[in-house]
């Protein structure tokens, strides 16, 4: 496996983070540089779905991309978000900071907790 990276470690509840959702495939906390009221990433956590980058995507980690998209689109329906932005950002050029997959969520409703 690659280097553990920061959101290994938050994934491992090694160092804090705010989760706000998470089940048994995925992990969503807040983004601690938040660009809109609501910011949110959302990674996925079993080991072997672990891509850096959608630039490293393989067959058997094609999936994790729509599995990050539909838990997001559940977390915004059960949260009464009604506009919002996905992004992924590939490559250092790209402004992709972290590299574990990640997608980010961002929305102009804050987020009632």
């Amino acid at each position: 496996m690659a280097e553990r990276t920061l959101f290994h470690r938050i994934r491992d509840k090694e160092i804090p983070a705010t989760i706000v959702y998470e089940d048994d495939e995925v992990l969503a906390f807040k983004d601690i540089h938040p660009k809109a009221p609501t910011h949110l990433l959302f990674i996925a956590k079993k080991d072997s779905d672990f891509v850096p980058s959608i630039d490293d995507l393989t067959e058997q980690t094609a999936h994790v991309p729509g599995l990050l998209i539909r838990k997001a689109q559940a977390f915004a329906k059960a949260h009464g978000i009604t506009g919002y932005q996905l992004k992924f950002h590939v490559g250092r050029d790209g402004g992709q900071e972290v590299f574990y997959l990640h997608l980010h969520f961002l929305s102009g409703q804050a987020l009632n907790e």
